[in-house]
């Protein structure tokens, strides 16, 4: 006699890496997720209000790095000439003031640019810039240039040619990146670039100005962060409790990179104050803390892969607990992390290997110095990416067995959820269920 046939398993149940719909949790549940997150959503609301800047402050230009006035400019035309004939009177293509007598002759030719600005009051006006031959960068007829504009030079040298001109493929290239996620992602791809952007104005209209405004960087840091995080996951997952379980992870992640970081910060004596461009911030605004500064940095750089990791290990518990919902807690806990130990090893090596690239000219320069490991490591320059790779990255480690085991004891506290699953998935017995899949 053949046995009863029995369908398989439902496919929903099967373990996939999709980031679909989580079934829904009790309401018992709920209410604990919520009673953890609404006092730290209405204190992330408080301190943007509290925190909320007028604006950025306004100061007399020092006509330095980007401090400059800059217009927008188009070469006209380019030819060639002798460089003895230009290099006395002419500024060089890097837009440097040295004075002509100060500036050293070469032979061979050179670049006359003739330079039309097209931005401004000045609209219409051309100059004249000489461009070395050995100069790294050089210019082409029709190219669009940034021109410095420096107010308090002789007439014939207030203008200079700063940069170039990359609105076009910058723009392009966004629009690669958007169209490409949209394709592959389809509306969660759309609801990621929503809350990029939302990001990006959090960003750039509450953190950047309330720091210079002279609000303590690390409470903006933290307040914006909170902001960020509640927006991307939120709206890139949607409000469910297993997006919940992820935000509630990547905050006690970003607790621990905070405390870390203000520690070893301190302990290490890094001042934050290491190039030109924070020599420049602190000179404008010497009421900054830079050491702040450089806090606020390293936790709104962990938060961006931060994110990814808990909502990946948070996914993944969702996920082994619809294929197998009879798992306990600390069977579930096992399963997610032999995950996450794979996601330690590959997202750990990324982000070292992204500071390393971001600070290889310097590792560079300390190479052709021969400069011995400890000397390098103890620069502060160096250092300050030291602290900055470690403590995010013990921040990243930390954060997959947290967010680990908050998803495990959720859904296995979560009874009603786990039975009325059960339920569903489990094979009819009775002979009248046997004999409608047999005719089936």
């Amino acid at each position: 006699m053949t046995p009863p046939h029995r369908d398989p398993e439902p496919q929903g149940h099967q373990h996939t890496h999709s980031h679909g719909p989580a079934a829904p949790v009790s309401t018992h549940l709920r209410k604990v997720i919520a009673a953890v997150l609404i006092p730290f959503a209405t204190a992330v609301l408080v301190g943007l209000v509290a925190l909320w800047p007028n604006g950025a402050p306004g100061h007399e230009r020092t006509g330095v790095g980007f401090d400059r006035q800059t217009q927008q400019g188009k070469v006209v035309s380019v030819v060639k000439v002798d460089c003895k004939d230009v290099n006395a009177a002419q500024l060089p293509v890097s837009g440097e003031t040295q004075p002509p007598e100060d500036r050293p002759a070469s032979g061979g030719l050179c670049e006359k640019a003739t330079v039309e600005v097209t931005t401004g009051p000045d609209a219409g006006r051309r100059f004249v810039e000489v461009v070395q031959p050995e100069a790294p960068r050089q210019l082409r007829e029709g190219q669009g240039v940034v021109v410095a504009y420096a107010p308090d030079a002789p007439h014939d040298l207030q203008y200079s040619v700063t940069d170039v001109n990359r609105k076009f493929p910058l723009i392009l290239l966004a629009g690669i990146f958007a169209l490409a996620v949209v394709l592959v992602g389809r509306m969660r791809g759309v609801m990621a670039l929503v809350a990029l952007a939302l990001s990006f104005a959090v960003l750039t209209l509450f953190i950047l100005p309330a720091i210079l405004q002279g609000s303590n960087p690390l409470l903006v840091a933290v307040v914006g962060a909170g902001a960020i995080m509640l927006i991307a996951l939120y709206i890139c997952h949607g409000l469910t409790a297993r997006t919940s379980v992820a935000v509630i992870g990547t905050l006690i992640s970003l607790l621990l990179i905070g405390l870390l970081g203000s520690l070893f910060i301190g302990w290490a004596s890094l001042s934050g104050n290491t190039d030109d461009n924070t020599g420049l911030i602190h000179g404008l605004y010497p009421h900054i803390d830079m050491s702040g500064l450089l806090l606020a940095g390293v936790i709104i750089g962990s938060l961006g892969v931060l994110d990814d990791v808990t909502v990946t290990q948070t996914s993944a518990v969702w996920e082994l607990r619809q294929a197998n919902p009879t798992m306990s807690a600390k069977q579930l806990y096992r399963a997610g992390i032999r995950i996450g130990r794979d996601h330690i090893a590959s997202v750990v090596n990324t982000l070292v290997l992204a500071y390393a690239g971001a600070a290889l000219p310097l590792l560079l320069l300390f190479t052709v110095a021969q400069s011995s490991v400890g000397t390098v490591a103890n620069s502060e320059l160096v250092a300050e990416e030291i602290v900055r790779t470690l403590v995010g990255s013990i921040g990243l480690v930390a954060s997959v067995p947290v967010t680990t085991a908050l998803a495990a004891l959720v859904v296995s506290a979560d009874r009603t959820g786990v039975g009325a699953e059960a339920g569903a998935s489990a094979p009819v017995r009775s002979g009248r269920g046997r004999r409608r899949r047999a005719r089936s």
